[in-house]
């Protein structure tokens, strides 16, 4: 099976642990495009998060990875393109859930909330895990149509 593809991007508060997970990812043979921002001077998140949503959503890469401060702000950025299933995940049971029970495409982080050890430990699950299917299917199907019953 081949590595996935990663597109990642922060603002100026999720800047050092962006930097840690691209050294981290790239040392493990996955292909990541860093979209910014490129230091830790205040920034505009959206400026960074909306174009690795857009990437994902568009096919460019398989899924994509957001940085901030609480991660929230970053999320809900990525949400708002259509295809983007972004959960915020502060530990692995989390991250797990995001993908086994929604398909989650990009992670969300808070680097003022946990330690970079468990954001990698984070990361790597996330990445590990496979979506389930099965009954989670129906449910995405209603997000993604914006019509509920």
């Amino acid at each position: 099976m081949s590595k996935l593809t990663i597109a990642i991007g922060s603002d100026h508060a999720g800047y050092t642990y962006k930097q840690a997970i691209i050294e981290h990812l790239n040392g493990q043979g996955f292909t990541v495009k860093d979209y910014g921002t490129d230091s830790t001077e205040s920034c505009d998140y959206p400026d960074f998060i909306r174009p690795v949503a857009e990437a994902v959503a568009n096919g460019e890469y398989d899924r994509g990875i957001v940085l901030g401060g609480s991660g929230n702000g970053e999320a809900i950025a990525a949400n708002r393109v259509p295809g983007v299933r972004c959960g915020l995940c502060w530990n692995e049971q989390v991250a797990i859930w995001n993908r086994e029970h929604n398909d989650g495409n990009v992670l969300s982080i808070g680097e003022r909330t946990i330690s970079q050890e468990e954001a990698l430990k984070i990361v790597d699950t996330w990445l590990a895990t496979e979506f389930e299917g099965g009954r989670h299917v129906r449910r995405i199907e209603k997000v993604d149509a914006k019509r509920y019953p």
